[in-house]
């Protein structure tokens, strides 16, 4: 499933650092594959960490935005 825009929202926000909230019906690997979330790259720094509740599971991660604008999700440090 494409990334849908309304799923996304911001539980909180200071100094730089956005705390992320994204739903949505497709599972984890879809939503953490990379470039998911590049139709909000502009919006997203290197750093910010999402929760994600997918259809199979929930997970925290750390959003990377390569220089291209490529965003991508990782594991927490």
């Amino acid at each position: 499933m494409a990334f849908q825009n309304k799923n996304l929202s911001v539980i909180a926000y200071a100094n730089g650092f956005t705390l992320w909230h994204y739903v949505e019906s497709a599972t984890l690997a879809t939503i953490t594959a990379s470039g998911y979330f590049n139709a909000v790259g502009t919006l997203m720094n290197t750093g910010d960490i999402v929760i994600i509740n997918a259809s199979d599971k929930t997970s925290i991660k750390k959003i990377a935005v390569s220089d291209a604008g490529v965003v991508t999700t990782g594991a927490l440090d």
